[in-house]
């Protein structure tokens, strides 16, 4: 038997999801389906760094002028904006799935000295040609000019490059999923691991 102690102070640690896959492994849509049904909040960084130069805010017009210039935010800047928004739904929410970060090594290691523990990482592999397919059938419907063949090769690239010293850092937490397999399939592969992190 576990002391009472022990087990909330367990609990109160927020459970955190790392989903980690290429351009047009469908991580998107999962994270939609997920949130849905496991009360989670999906944080994607993109979306928090457009959300705070929406909102006009002293620090939002610094991040425009960061990006307008062509430059990368920098990490810190990205880590205090999570931590914001996680230390704002804690109360309200069942666990957070982080989407599209970390994208190098040193931003997985500085998040989990930062804010918390990973609980899991969901990887959706995908082979090149598959999420290479996707994305020019998604720009031919989409018109989205950055979803060409020589674009699309770059960012498949830089995306391996990143990924792999992650995968190989976070192994222990680590759950590979197939990406190639249809949307439901990939659900259920995925509620199987989230099964087993929650106990349900």
């Amino acid at each position: 038997m576990m002391a009472p102690s022990s087990t909330s102070t367990k609990s109160s640690k927020p459970i955190i999801i790392f989903v980690i896959g290429g351009p047009g492994s469908g991580k998107g849509t999962i994270c939609e389906r997920l949130k849905t049904k496991y009360g989670f909040t999906h944080l994607s960084t993109g979306d928090l760094l457009r959300d705070e130069v929406a909102s006009g805010s002293e620090l939002g017009k610094e991040l425009n002028q960061i990006m307008q210039s062509g430059k990368l935010v920098s990490n810190q800047h990205v880590l205090n904006l999570l931590k914001r928004s996680i230390e704002k739904n804690l109360s309200k929410s069942k666990g957070f799935l982080i989407d599209g970060y970390p994208r190098e090594i040193n931003q997985a290691i500085e998040f989990e000295k930062q804010i918390a523990p990973c609980s899991l990482v969901l990887y959706f592999h995908c082979s090149d040609t598959v999420m290479m397919e996707r994305l020019i059938n998604r720009g031919k419907t989409s018109g989205r000019v950055d979803d060409n063949v020589e674009t699309i090769k770059k960012r498949l690239q830089i995306f391996h490059s990143n990924s792999d010293p992650i995968l190989e850092y976070l192994k222990p937490k680590l759950a590979k999923i197939d990406g190639e397999k249809s949307i439901e399939s990939v659900l259920e592969s995925v509620e199987l691991v989230i099964a087993k992190l929650m106990h349900v």
